[in-house]
């Protein structure tokens, strides 16, 4: 494991121990729960729009097979 050395106001860095102690946690470890949700958020972030590039430009595609799994035709063009 690593050391990290951050600088906050000591009004942030109450906070945080009071948070911290309200959760019966070490302020080491609220940081590292914090970092673990952040970079989880992050990882989702990028699967989001990579997914969302692979689909772009292919709404009708997906709206066709919604309605083909509903047991709908699909629109008539015209």
């Amino acid at each position: 494991m690593s050391a990290l050395i951050i600088r906050l106001p000591q009004e942030k860095r109450d906070r945080l121990q009071q948070v911290a102690k309200e959760r019966k946690l070490s302020v080491n470890k609220l940081i590292e729960e914090m970092a673990t949700v952040a970079i989880a958020e992050h990882d989702a972030e990028v699967r989001f729009q990579v997914r969302a590039a692979r689909g772009r430009g292919k709404a009708e595609r997906g709206l066709e097979l919604l309605r083909k799994a509903a047991g709908r035709r699909s629109p008539r063009p015209g």
